[in-house]
């Protein structure tokens, strides 16, 4: 195998030098969910080799976790397979016989965290009353209405006036009231019962975007998320079967479980002085050649390493193991970038991508799932929805800690009961959803019962036979659910968050993912741009690369989001190394 060639001869190069003593370049991904594996996917089928896969907890899928109880599997992260037109999820699962006994109830169109478009929504107050559907209907027609313009700022360049905000919620909340107050032709009740279910409707939509409330997220950014057209379907077997045949194909060698990061060490082959002692490692010496750790306890090869060897990255584990790396993915949540980013880089990122993970938003959405030993809804009620009457004239959605179930915006029926059993599924948010979190579960239950008690009107019904419920703000390991574009921030701070480090002259005005084409084409001929400082020599592009649904501006906070953000990454690379693998076949 040949190495790349270059624009010069210097024997400097680092690039062409590293291959030529090495072969191969060596990555390091950093996360096993959907972007880590779709990216070391890609990486292996084009050719290379020395590929490492380091996951913090003790198993594979991020934010994907699908938990089996019985014969029913129950998702605590990702359900929603969101559109289907071109959806690189979508087109997996199917091919896979995935969606065979996905059910047409599973098949919605409509609200994208209902499992059931059968059956109708029961709108309760906490009186006890159920909201005549009549009322419903009028006041989704108006809310759907005023939501769609929210759409409209961003994609036809509308300017934000002052009162909004620029927040969705403050916008939607003052549109909707204003419209009700208006019309002429509800009476004085209705009007209050209307005022008082767009609270209801708001905590669903700050559920839906993962934040602490929808009054945080930015309405100038919000219509650049874009819908991929197409039903949102349910995987019944589970979405960790979409994680699994992600892995399937890459050896369990690649893949170390238990492995926490604690700092990217970048820039290291140009810097003087060097960074950290690094022990000598072989190519399959993951875990000091004992295979612990790995999926499947396989090991690879070994490769000797040449003294006077430098590489530009240095990987640091919690185990203190130093793993050198030509390249290194990080896929980390933004959750944990906004709490470790000073300490999980050295040195530190650039201030514009710092100033881009301030900006942008991640919050905590959570499940709570009550398993009942019969069903006390009707046959026809898709989900119970929880509205506060007396929050008619209320401009905030967040509550002390000790009102932290008022953020329960409702329970949706698991459908169908022949799969799942009597079971509902629980919506929280926010702050609130830290706040359950530190709960224990009788605790929960028990607020839960209470409410469902309250706002049905039915003080008989009797506590769920189990719980189960996830804790995504507290893991250390995510730190929230997923991201949004935060009062304050746009697409172009999604940009900087993916853009590779160091830094070229290119990068620097053309940011994010330029690279157009799927990893399966190999792109341009040419060889890595090379930064040349006067003072260091060559720089190594593209050592420290970015990807997550975080760093997709179109489809942030998705899973088809995660996966292309892992083969845009990927592709970078294989586009770098073009010809070092067209020359060694």
């Amino acid at each position: 195998m040949q190495s790349c060639e270059s624009s010069g001869d210097s024997a400097d190069d680092p690039l062409s030098c590293g291959l030529r003593r090495r072969g191969q370049p060596r990555v390091v991904v950093i996360g096993a969910g959907l972007a880590g594996l779709a990216a070391a996917k890609a990486l292996l089928e084009q050719g290379f080799t020395d590929v490492t896969v380091l996951e913090a907890s003790s198993r594979i899928g991020g934010r994907v976790q699908s938990v089996k109880l019985g014969h029913a599997t129950f998702e605590l992260g990702a359900t929603w397979i969101h559109g289907s037109h071109g959806n690189p999820v979508y087109h997996l699962a199917e091919a896979n016989g995935l969606l065979e006994k996905t059910t047409d109830g599973e098949r919605s169109v409509g609200r994208i965290s209902l499992y059931s478009k059968n059956g109708v929504a029961c709108y309760l107050t906490d009186h006890g009353r159920r909201i005549p559907k009549d009322v419903v209907e009028e006041f989704s027609d108006l809310y759907n209405e005023v939501y769609n313009l929210t759409q409209e700022f961003f994609r036809h360049d509308k300017p934000v006036n002052a009162e909004s905000q620029n927040s969705v919620g403050v916008f939607t909340r003052e549109e909707v009231r204003n419209r009700i107050r208006d019309d002429p032709d509800d009476p004085e009740a209705t009007k209050r019962l209307k005022l008082a279910m767009i609270q209801q409707y708001l905590k669903v939509e700050s559920c839906e975007s993962s934040s602490h409330s929808i009054d945080e997220v930015s309405l100038s950014a919000f219509g650049e998320w874009t819908e991929i057209p197409g039903a949102h379907h349910v995987i019944p077997s589970g979405f960790m079967q979409v994680v699994e045949l992600l892995a399937d194909g890459i050896p369990a060698h690649v893949i170390q479980l238990g492995k926490p990061v604690r700092c990217v060490h970048w820039d290291q082959a140009s810097a003087r002085p060097r960074g950290p002692e690094i022990e000598p490692r072989g190519e399959g010496d993951h875990n000091h050649d004992t295979g612990e750790g790995s999926r499947g306890g396989e090991e690879a090869p070994g490769r000797r390493r040449d003294e006077d060897e430098q590489w530009p990255v240095v990987v640091e584990c919690e185990d203190c193991e130093m793993i050198p790396a030509d390249h290194v993915i990080v896929t980390v949540s933004l959750g944990v970038l906004k709490r470790q980013y000073t300490s999980f880089f050295r040195p530190g990122l650039p201030a514009e991508k710092v100033a881009a993970i301030h900006r942008l938003g991640i919050g905590t959405t959570d499940k709570i799932f009550l398993e009942f030993e019969e069903p006390f809804w009707g046959p026809e009620c898709n989900s119970l929805q929880f509205v506060w009457e007396d929050e008619a004239e209320s401009r905030t959605l967040t509550y002390p800690p000790e009102l932290w179930y008022r953020k329960i915006c409702g329970f949706d029926v698991l459908y169908p009961p022949e799969r799942y059993g009597h079971v509902l599924s629980g919506w929280i948010c926010g702050e609130e959803a830290l706040v359950m979190e530190r709960c224990d579960d009788e605790a929960v239950a028990e607020i839960c019962t209470e409410m469902l008690r309250q706002f049905t009107g039915n003080p008989n019904i009797p506590k769920p036979r189990r719980i189960l419920r996830s804790a995504w703000g507290s893991n250390p390991y995510f730190r929230g659910s997923y991201s949004y574009t935060q009062v304050g921030s746009s697409g172009a701070d999604v940009e900087k968050l993916a853009k590779p480090l160091p830094y070229t002259e290119s990068s620097k005005t053309a940011h994010g993912s330029s690279t157009k084409q799927q990893p399966g084409h190999l792109l341009s001929s040419k060889c890595p741009e090379q930064s040349l400082d006067p003072n260091r020599g060559p720089i190594k592009p593209m050592q420290v690369l970015f990807s997550g649904e975080a760093t997709h501006r179109k489809y942030y906070s998705t899973t088809h989001g995660a996966l292309l953000s892992g083969q845009r990454e990927a592709a970078r690379l294989i586009e770098m190394y073009r010809d070092l693998f067209q020359q060694g076949t």
